[in-house]
Parts: structure tokens; sequence; C-alpha cells
């Protein structure tokens, strides 16, 4: 492995993060397993950043893809595309948006791009409200509209951005309210925004924040929001890039738990629904869709292989209920991680929903957050046999749990106890 990971330093940007002392080359994977060049096991809480989101080897995936690829891999938008058509039917009818139109692209970063593209040439403007601690990819564009300081490299823009509170429930200005109170207090912060401003073309945020630690707002936030932005004609984007597909359990998309005024304007999508396969898009009414006045179209966005494999990924969880499981089963997850947690004074939080769920560490007797401490667990769970991730703002002290959707109970016990012995070992 040390001859491929100096290879690896030899043509890759300095910037280009790996995980582990030791980084792990994974050569195959068959459900929530994968094992690595040295034959290692490991029981997989990550997924490739919730991108594996049914299975690793999902015989109906795996199927989908050598069939399509057997007939033609490529063709671009420029040719009819049945997979494509087929798939951006089934999704248009489960976002929930009114006449919806989809747009495919390759990954969630490119669909963030597009959807403030549409924003801005619909609007007329090129202010964004985003929220604090937030993270939307690496493009020139999304960058500048990440509120998480470790994740924007650089403070040029094409874009005005303004940040928003919410996003974090238990730290800031607002963490010792009710939630009740704390919705009204972030109301008021956005009406006050909004009054010293020119009117944005849009807010966009994630329902649960993903890189900065799967934080999120209480229920019934982003409607409040929705009717603000409704008065002052500001266009609503939900990133659901981490949190579509069922993955918190109670809802098929995040936005669903802030449901009270109807859907985003604009939806945006990647990672689980592909498997592993490069799949992102944009959801919008017509309307909004179809505003641009210049000619577009997409190489890659749409293959016809990534497509077969999506339809094949979507029908098999909502065939086999995962938006259940995920319920159910990371339901008795973070309560037996909280019970684990209890006996770690470093431990300032265990949250989250369905099976996205963040452990938040801190420097014991302190609120200060311990990024060494999150780096510890993380090599320790791995010596145990087990694939988290971290996140959480600039100080990267979360540890982030996200296993695919058909994990049992059985392995949400395994995972929770050499995560317990990981958090011992840490310590």
């Amino acid at each position: 492995m040390s001859g491929l990971y100096e290879r690896h330093r030899a043509v890759s940007p300095e910037w280009l993060a790996l995980y582990y002392r030791h980084p792990v080359e994974l050569t195959h994977g068959d459900g929530r397993y994968v094992w690595d060049a040295d034959g290692n096991r490991y029981l997989d809480f990550f997924g490739g950043i919730l991108t594996t989101m049914t299975a690793h080897a999902l015989p109906e995936v795996t199927k989908a893809v050598a069939e399509q690829a057997g007939r033609i891999i490529h063709s671009s938008t420029l040719y009819l595309n049945r997979p494509m058509v087929e798939l951006a039917e089934r999704i248009a009818a489960l976002s929930g948006i009114p006449d919806a139109r989809v747009f495919f692209t390759t990954s969630g970063t490119e669909a963030n791009d597009t959807a403030l593209l549409l924003a801005t040439a619909y609007r007329g403007s090129n202010q964004i409200l985003a929220m604090r601690n937030s993270y939307h990819g690496r493009s020139f564009s999304t960058v500048s509209i990440t509120g998480n300081q470790a994740w924007s490299p650089t403070s040029l823009s094409p874009l005005q951005t303004l940040y928003v509170h919410g996003g974090v429930r238990s730290r800031g200005p607002y963490a010792e309210l009710s939630d009740e109170r704390f919705i009204e207090a972030c109301v008021a912060d956005l009406e006050d925004l909004l009054g010293h401003t020119r009117v944005p073309a849009a807010l966009i945020a994630e329902p649960v924040q993903g890189v900065g630690g799967f934080t999120s707002p209480p229920d019934g936030l982003f409607a409040a929001f929705r009717q603000v932005l409704d008065r002052h004609g500001v266009l609503w984007i939900s990133d659901e890039v981490q949190t579509g597909w069922g993955r918190t359990g109670d809802h098929f998309w995040g936005w669903q738990a802030h449901a009270e005024h109807g859907p985003p304007d604009i939806l945006t999508f990647a990672k689980g629904i592909g498997n592993g396969m490069s799949v992102g898009g944009v959801v919008a009414r017509a309307e909004v869709m179809n505003c641009l006045d210049a000619n577009s179209i997409s190489t890659f966005g749409g293959s016809p292989v990534t497509m077969a494999a999506s339809l094949a990924n979507l029908s098999y969880l909502l065939e086999h209920d995962l938006q259940g499981n995920a319920r159910r089963v990371g339901g008795l997850l973070i309560e037996r991680l909280r019970s684990v947690a209890a006996a770690s004074p470093a431990v300032r939080e265990v949250r989250g929903r369905g099976l996205m769920i963040g452990i938040e560490l801190v420097r014991p007797g302190t609120d200060e957050a311990a990024p060494e401490a999150a780096a510890a667990v993380l090599e320790a769970a791995r010596a145990g046999g087990l694939l988290i991730g971290k996140g959480g703002g600039h100080h990267t002290s979360v540890l982030r749990i996200a296993p695919p959707l058909t994990l049992t109970v059985a392995e949400a016990e395994e995972g929770a106890a050499i995560l317990a012995d990981a958090l011992h070992a840490a310590a």
C-alpha cells in the first residue's frame, strides 16, 4: 500500500485529502462490507460519503449496468435517451414539485451549480442567501456559497453571498432558546437581512447539513423562511444531495420536514441515487427550468449506463421500503450510540435522524471542538473494522455515520460496539 500511496502523492494535488495515517485501498464490497488490498474486512458506515445508498455490489444495479453497457454506453443529451426519460419521469413524480422538469448532471456540485444558474437567471440577481456552516460543492460558484471555512478555499466569487442563521441548532447566539423561539429569532434575522440588501435570487439550504456535521434546524424553520422568501420574491433551493431518497427515515426528502408551505422551487440531488455511479440532477417547476435563453446540453449528464443503474437502484429502494428501514434501524442505532456516548466525557452530542447520525466531540469539561479526538476515533474505528466519516465546521470534530440503507439490526449493533471501543481507545 505504501507504494501506491507514494505514487498517489507524486501525481495528485496536495489538497486532495485522504483518510487515515496509512490510507486504505478498497478493492471490493458486498452488502454493507468492504475489503482492502490487504484482505481486511470493514463494516462500511460511510458509503463513500453517503453514496453507496443501498448496498455494495447490489445484484439488481450491477445487472442493469452490465446489460446497458452491452447495448450502448454513451450518446449525450443530443439524442433521445429512454433510461433518462424514464428516470426523469419517476423523479419528477416523487419530487412534489408541480409541473416539474428534471436536468441530469454528473455530481452534486454540478447540480447545485446548475440550480444557481437557473435561480440567478430567473430572478436577474447575482445575490444568494446561504446558511452558515453549509457545504454545496467544490466548483467556483459553489465554494462561494459554502458557509464552512475549511471547504471554501477562495473569497473570489461570481456571486454575492449573504449568510443566514439557522443551520446549527445547538451552537451560536440562539442555541439556548426553545425551538419555537429559535425559529422566531432566525426568521427575524432573515427579515432584517432582506431589509438591508437588494432582493436576492434564492436561498439555498441543506435540510441536514452534511459536511457541517449532520446539524439541522428544528422542523418547520424553512417553512417559516418560505413565507418571508415568497413575500420578497426569493426562490428556495433545497440541496438534497445528502438528505434525499429516504435517508432521514421520517421523510423521502429533507424538505418535507418543513413542508407546511409546499415544496421548494428548485431541488438538487446526487450521491445515493446512483449507488456509486456518477449521477446528480436538478428538479424545478417548468417556469424556472425553462428560463434560460441560450443553448445548453450535457455531454455526460443522463448517461444511459448511470440512468439504468439509478432506475434499478430507485426501484429496489422503493420496493424494499428502505426509507422505513432507515427510520427503524436508524432509530435503534442512534439510541444505542447515545447510550455509548453517555460513558464518554468527550462526546458533546449525538444527533441525527434515520441513518444520518453525527457524534460531536469536545475536549472533556469544555465546549471546545476536539478535531484531534475525532481523528483518533476514526483511526481506532478502522483498526476495529469500521469505516466512518468526519466533518463539522472548520474544526472537523464530528464523527459522521451514514451506512447503506439496507443496514440490519445486527450490523447496527456491531458498528455501535466497535465505536464504543474506539471512543474508549481514543480517550
